[in-house]
C-alpha cells in the first residue's frame, strides 16, 4: 500500500475542517432558533394564609365507665348490644329479682308491724300508761325497719341494670344466664359527643393559642377532614418536655368515626390577610434558591422569590413578586431565564 506524504495529510485535514464548518453554521453565523416551550400560567393574587402547629393524636370519647351489677343474681335479659346508643338511663339488662321482690315483701310487712306497735305504745305513754323509754325503744325499732325496708326496695331496684349516661355500647361483657355478683363488669360505655382530642404543644406556641380557636383534622383511616376547637388549654407546663396540653374538641363528624382513631391535628398559629399567594407547584428549587418564573411577553423571566406562609396547595410570597404577576404553573421545569414561551389558553 502506497503511504501520503505529509503535505498531503496537512491537506486532507484542512479539507475536512473546512467541509465541518459549512455543516455546522448557517449563511451569517446564525444559530437555529429554540422553539417556544409550552406553559401554564397563573396570576399572584392577594387573600389569606394561615401558619398551624402540626401534631397527631388519638380520637377520644369525652367520657367512659363500665357498668357494674350492683347485686348478685342470674341475668335474665339483655336489652342492648355492643354497638347500640343509649339515652341515659336507659335499660341495659335484668337480673333475676324474685329474692329481692320477696325481702321488700318481708321488710314491709316488719315495718308494718312495729309502725302498729309504735302508734299504740305512744297512745299508752300518753294516757301515761307506759314509760317514755319504752316509746323511745319502739321508735328506733321502727326507723331501723323503714331503713331495712328501703334497702331492701333498693337493691330490688338495682335489679335493672341502667346507662349511667348518653352514649355507645363499645363492648358487654356478660350473656343471658350468667351468675354475676355485686361489681361484675357488664357493659362498657362511651359518650362520643364530643370526640376529643389531646395534643402537647411547645410551650413557646402557647401565646397563640386560646379557647374557642378552630382546629383542622385529617383522619388516618380515612383521610377525611374534621373541624374542631380548642376548648381547654392547661395552665401548666410539663418541666420534663416543656409542653403544655391543649384539648381540642370535635362536635360533629361522620358516621363511621371511631374513637381511637389516629388523626392530624393542625391547629393555626398565626393567620395574614392580604398576602400574595401563588399556587406551590410553581416554586422550582434551583441549587439553594427559591424560584418562579414569569410570563413576560413571549419570553419567561426568573425571579428569585423569598416564600411565607403554606397552607393547602398556595405559598406565600414575601419577596419577589408582585400582584398580578402571571407564574408559570404547568412547563417551568424545563425553562430558564428567557426562554421563548407559548401559553396555553386554560
Amino acid at each position: 500500500m502506497r503511504r501520503l506524504a505529509p503535505i498531503a495529510w496537512i491537506a486532507l485535514l484542512v479539507a475536512c475542517d473546512q467541509v465541518g464548518a459549512t455543516t455546522k453554521e448557517k449563511p451569517g453565523g446564525d444559530k437555529p432558533k429554540r422553539p417556544p416551550a409550552p406553559v401554564a400560567v397563573k396570576a399572584a393574587a392577594s387573600g389569606p394564609i394561615s401558619s398551624y402547629y402540626v401534631a397527631t393524636a388519638t380520637l377520644e370519647a369525652e367520657k367512659t365507665a363500665t357498668v357494674l351489677a350492683r347485686v348478685n343474681g342470674v341475668i335474665e335479659s339483655i336489652a342492648h348490644e355492643e354497638g347500640d346508643f343509649v339515652k341515659s338511663n336507659a335499660v341495659l339488662l335484668r337480673i333475676d329479682n324474685d329474692e329481692y321482690r320477696l325481702k321488700v315483701t318481708q321488710s314491709e310487712a316488719a315495718t308494718a308491724r312495729l309502725d302498729d306497735q309504735r302508734q299504740r305504745v305512744e297512745k299508752l305513754v300518753d294516757k301515761k300508761l307506759a314509760a317514755p323509754e319504752e316509746f323511745m325503744t319502739v321508735k328506733q325499732d321502727y326507723a331501723s325497719a323503714k331503713a331495712a325496708e328501703d334497702l331492701a326496695r333498693l337493691e330490688l331496684a338495682r335489679t335493672v341494670v341502667r346507662a349511667p349516661f348518653e352514649g355507645r355500647l363499645t363492648a358487654r361483657l356478660v350473656d343471658v344466664g350468667r351468675t354475676v355478683s355485686n361489681g361484675t363488669p357488664l357493659f362498657e360505655i362511651a359518650d362520643l359527643k364530643p370526640l376529643l382530642a389531646r395534643v402537647f404543644v411547645p410551650s413557646k406556641e402557647l401565646k397563640r393559642l386560646k379557647q374557642g380557636q378552630p382546629v383542622k383534622l385529617v383522619l388516618d383511616s380515612s383521610q377525611t377532614e374534621l373541624e374542631g376547637k380548642i376548648f381547654l388549654v392547661s395552665p401548666v407546663i410539663d418541666p420534663a418536655t416543656g409542653t403544655v396540653k391543649v384539648s381540642i374538641e370535635i362536635d360533629s363528624y361522620p358516621e363511621g368515626t371511631r374513637a381511637g382513631d389516629f388523626a392530624e391535628v393542625r391547629i393555626v398559629t398565626e393567620r395574614r390577610e392580604g398576602a400574595l399567594l401563588v399556587p406551590r407547584v410553581a416554586i422550582v428549587e434551583e441549587r439553594q434558591d427559591q424560584v418562579v418564573y414569569v410570563a413576560k411577553g413571549e419570553s419567561a423571566e426568573r425571579r428569585v422569590v423569598e416564600l411565607g406562609f403554606e397552607e393547602g396547595d398556595l405559598v406565600q410570597i414575601t419577596k419577589g413578586l408582585a400582584e398580578g404577576d402571571r407564574v408559570v404553573v404547568k412547563g417551568q421545569h424545563s425553562l430558564e431565564d428567557g426562554a421563548p414561551i407559548k401559553i396555553l389558553e386554560g
